[in-house]
């Protein structure tokens, strides 16, 4: 029974696979994976789904796989949103409380919140999150968390992020039509985050860059906040489309030759080295030296770069990224991608796996950058669900319920009366038996 209680599952919609997850929390508080299952993804372009029915066949394969795995029944699921329509704005608010002397309580926090949700934004677009950064109590700034601090003005600074109500719709049409509801969309990059960061990066400052198939995920914190998120528009396809065309062979070859001899730095590529291609429908196979193949697919992740740093620039810490930057996701595989980045920004480069946050009996396979957003979506989403718990008791506290409260004197004498007479009663009752 504690089991099915604590059991939470998601869906991760990619470009290239669609994964499904369902883990549980242990007492240490990692994340045992219980059951897992891909499968390739066909109709999702760029992060967001544009063929529905071939998106639902897809997550009802996972689905029905690791439904068989696990043995056990779900409906509920959290699901990641990206996509280039995903946007990132920032904004302050504020409201004054009716007394100095009485301390700010999270209903106070939580009536921020909610006001970030009424900002005025384009047509056909919903807030998806709205994330505090930090606070001001009256004349006191860079307050995280202002809970039990006494004051008359309060303001906070919050981080909005934006998508098509289009796009929602659709991946919650997919989760449905296989019978399943969405508990909360959750920002992909967040949720890679969650994965692969530690709370020591968080605070020293580090941008996550989660290169997927078709999209480039970026979550940019320092000093425990998030300051940026951005979604780029490509991924490592683009990758495997330039050495199709470069090399003038099938896009699975080309798929094939990147992931087992590819290099993102065509220096260090090998000059000696050769792949024979076999050719197409009969024709001549085709040579291909690793130094080709490492220059084609050096240019574009230059590119990809180039685009990671704006984005980091925008978030305006990028001076103050002492743990650099940490690279997840399938792209993040890709040989010698550190030194190259390195190379071109001076900062330093880990490979982000979700190992940190995965418990011991937890399935070998879901160890991979790949399936940082899929282990990142329950670590997410129990996070958030102990969040909303908590508020559910706080409020509780608050507002005691009309037949919790104490009974006054008044209401409390009769009774005393009535327990006298029944006893009294007791007595004259006993008295007269025995006469």
């Amino acid at each position: 029974m504690a089991q099915k209680e604590h059991l939470l599952a998601a869906v991760d919609i990619g470009t290239t696979k669609i994964v499904s997850i369902v883990g549980k929390q242990t007492e240490n508080k990692k994340l045992e994976i219980l059951g897992m299952s891909k499968t390739a993804s066909k109709g999702v372009k760029r992060g967001v789904v544009l063929n529905i029915e071939e998106t639902v066949n897809a997550i009802n394969a996972t689905v029905t796989e690791v439904k068989k795995q696990t043995g056990m029944q779900f409906k509920d699921v959290f699901v990641g949103i990206a996509g280039q329509h995903i946007k990132s704005v920032r904004n302050r608010g504020y409201f004054n409380r009716d007394s100095y002397e009485e301390e700010i309580t999270k209903a106070d926090i939580q009536r921020l919140v909610d006001d970030m949700y009424k900002i005025p934004i384009d047509a056909g677009e919903e807030i998806i999150h709205v994330l505090p950064q930090n606070f001001v109590v009256d004349s006191e700034t860079g307050i995280k968390n202002p809970v039990g601090i006494s004051g008359k003005r309060l303001e906070g600074n919050f981080h909005i992020v934006i998508g098509q109500i289009a796009s929602a719709k659709n991946i919650s049409k997919c989760i449905n039509r296989v019978g399943l509801n969405v508990e909360e969309l959750i920002l992909e990059p967040l949720a890679s985050s969650e994965a692969v960061l530690t709370e020591d990066e968080k605070e020293a400052g580090v941008a996550l860059v989660d290169i997927g198939g078709g999209t480039t995920d970026i979550a940019v914190f320092y000093d425990d906040i998030i300051r940026h998120t951005a979604v780029i528009p490509f991924g490592g396809n683009v990758v495997t489309w330039d050495i199709k065309d470069g090399c003038s062979i099938l896009t699975r070859q080309a798929e094939s030759l990147k992931i087992t001899f590819g290099s993102a730095l065509g220096d260090l590529a090998q000059e000696d080295k050769i792949v024979t291609i076999p050719g197409i429908s009969g024709r001549d196979p085709k040579e291909i030296s690793f130094k080709s193949l490492a220059y084609i697919i050096q240019s574009r992740m230059e590119e990809i770069i180039d685009a990671i740093m704006y984005e980091i620039e925008n978030s305006g810490v990028l001076d103050k990224l002492s743990a650099g930057i940490v690279f997840t996701g399938g792209g993040a595989l890709l040989r010698h991608l550190p030194q190259l980045v390195k190379f071109r920004t001076g900062l330093d480069v880990r490979i982000g796996y979700p190992v940190e946050q995965l418990a011991a009996e937890s399935i070998e396979e879901v160890n991979q950058p790949m399936f940082s957003t899929s282990v990142g979506l329950l670590l997410k989403g129990y996070d958030n669900k102990q969040k909303q718990q908590q508020m559910i008791m706080d409020a509780r506290k608050e507002k005691p319920e009309p037949d919790e409260e104490p009974e006054d004197e008044d209401n409390k004498k009769p009774n005393l009366f009535e327990n006298l007479k029944i006893k009294l009663d007791g007595i004259f009752r006993e008295n007269d038996s025995t006469m």
